[in-house]
């Protein structure tokens, strides 16, 4: 059987069609598009979710051959063409300026601009053969100049209208404008101290292009946020805002569920079907549940040469995941609290509003939220109105979302633990002072952001974080030993220096504390765990059982003479 690939990484209709890749049919965007009627369509879906595919299928379907050959083949037996002559008609019938914003990510405002020059210019190039009709004969100058990218920067402010202007003439129809990543310059731009001149060069370039053009049909742009208060979109009265909370378009970003299961079936791996559900589904777009499509097609290709193959966070390397890095490690008392409550598969609630800026991200810890909200790394389990506000109940999509939250806080946690002095809690573990143990770690407990506190697992990797930085020992983990595994052995390698062994376990109330340890040190006499010990010359063990009931600690310790177990 021949092997259909699946398009990590493609994003070009044409190419995604002709070399016979794996597609999902999203082609009746088309027809709702057509339906809508809407001037100036903005879009705001997370990344990768697939609105630079979406924008390629928009060009192929509208724009004129030109001097190519008719695209109209790469749409043959796809959804669009069983709507009706009404849409059919709209093939290849417009000029289609087509650009995209991701180029200016750069790390000065400089190179930033030479980049959205260099993207304008070669939409420039791509539609060059009209410099060849008459009716450029008085724009030609500025045409070229644009395109050689030797203009002057005001050339470019206004050079989306002026396009458009040319391919009127050209051709008496009026265009279409498809800007993608509209927000990624000025989120570059924030992040490395140029957001104010981006945003002047942004406005107008989109205020010419959507506001004041006459050659405008209609136009789609797309990002991941909607940002308003810069005004960006000034006075664009004719703009509609599509943004995961609206009804409309909801199914077209993102895989549906009857989707993913066709995509599994195709390829034999129905079986899958329950962990594809539980690692990338859980996002909401209006009233569509849909799953990550970047992350179905990684997990589906992994699967189709290995039906065995585990899942995977591929949306871990994303760029929002900063803003969730910068949730954790600036968080107060309360928002720890949220952050535990949502870890544990809780939910929270928060007023939204989606007028989000850049520079206002970090002011407020509710802009952190909505942050977070708009661009996918939480859901929407409910909304309410009170007066004028909304209130959204929000909750972890995933176990793919929720392995970026564990590692973030994982990461923050190990950083933290090496800014601080721990001497005084090492020494007396060292010692065998159960109370100040206990004291110390209780501490370091209260300030960590605790997640899967029903687990041995989390208290188990917290200890470890906290002993990464003793001096003079080494720190060995469920190793076997005797008749079982030990939790935690700290040990010098000095064999006349105690060696400790810890046992941790849960308690189910804070009663029960006092019973955990006492099994815990059970545990160890019972299985004997000095058996390595003492074949390795240690004489002498500090045995502690270690109760946990969510930030509370109990500590209770035994001195023992190794072989005496």
């Amino acid at each position: 059987m021949t092997y259909t690939p699946l398009p990590i990484g493609i994003d070009d209709f044409g190419e995604m069609i002709t070399k016979e890749y794996y597609y999902v049919d999203k082609t009746w965007f088309i027809k709702e598009l057509l339906d809508k009627k809407g001037k100036a369509n903005l879009f705001t879906r997370p990344r990768r979710f697939g609105k630079t595919l979406n924008m390629s299928m928009l060009k192929y379907f509208f724009e004129m051959p030109q001097d190519r050959t008719s695209s109209k083949a790469l749409f043959d037996g796809l959804r669009i063409m069983d709507a009706g002559e009404k849409y059919t008609k709209e093939q290849e019938q417009y000029p289609v300026i087509s650009l995209t914003l991701k180029s200016a990510k750069q790390p000065t405002w400089e190179l930033a601009l030479a980049m959205l020059k260099r993207a304008i210019a070669e939409e420039y190039y791509r539609h060059k053969m009209i410099l060849s009709n008459d009716a450029m004969s008085d724009r030609s100058e500025r045409y070229k100049s644009i395109m050689k990218e030797t203009g002057n920067p005001e050339e470019y402010v206004d050079s989306l209208k002026f396009l458009s202007e040319c391919l009127y003439g050209v051709y008496q129809k009026k265009v279409i404008i498809l800007i993608d990543e509209y927000d990624v310059p000025l989120e570059n731009a924030y992040y490395s101290g140029f957001y104010h001149e981006m945003t002047a060069f942004i406005r107008s370039l989109f205020e010419s292009a959507l506001k004041t053009n006459p050659y405008l049909d209609f136009s789609v742009i797309t990002g991941c946020l909607r940002i308003s208060k810069e005004s960006i979109f000034t006075g664009l009265n004719n703009l509609e805002i599509i943004s995961i909370l609206n009804k409309d378009y909801g199914e077209h970003f993102g895989f549906t569920e009857r989707e993913v299961q066709q995509m599994l079936t195709f390829y034999q791996r129905e079986k899958q079907m329950d962990t594809m559900r539980q690692w990338y589904d859980g996002y909401r777009f209006g009233n569509s549940e849909v799953y990550n499509p970047w992350s179905v097609i990684n997990f589906t290709k992994a699967l189709a040469t290995n039906e065995d193959a585990f899942p995977i966070a591929t949306w871990s390397n994303t760029s929002s995941n900063s803003i969730v890095r910068d949730l954790i490690y600036q968080a107060s008392d309360e928002v720890k609290g949220e952050i535990e409550q949502l870890m544990l598969g809780g939910s929270i609630e928060k007023k939204v509003h989606e007028d989000i800026t850049y520079e206002d991200i970090y002011t407020t810890e509710e802009n952190l939220w909505n942050f977070l909200f708009f661009t996918g790394y939480l859901r929407m389990d409910a909304i309410r109105m009170e007066n004028v506000n909304r209130y959204i109940t929000m909750s972890i999509p995933n176990n793919e979302l929720l392995y970026i939250y564990e590692n973030t806080v994982e990461n923050w946690f190990r950083e933290n633990v090496k800014k601080e002095n721990l001497t005084a809690l090492y020494q007396a573990m060292l010692e065998g002072d159960a109370v100040g143990f206990q004291e110390g770690l209780e501490e370091e407990l209260y300030k960590t952001i605790s997640y899967m506190d029903s687990k041995e697992a989390f208290y188990h990797g917290f200890l470890l974080g906290v002993f990464a930085q003793i001096k003079g020992y080494r720190v060995k983990s469920n190793r076997e030993a005797g008749l079982g595994r030990y939790d935690i052995c700290v040990y010098s390698l000095n064999v006349r220096k105690p060696v400790v062994l810890l046992e941790l376990k849960l308690a189910d109330s804070y009663r029960q504390l006092g019973e955990a340890c006492d099994r815990a040190l059970g545990q160890i006499r019972e299985k004997q765990y000095d058996e390595e010990l003492i074949r390795d010359g240690y004489t002498e063990a500090i045995c502690y059982g270690v109760g946990f009931y969510k930030k509370q600690v109990q500590i209770k310790v035994e001195r023992t003479p190794i072989g005496m177990f």
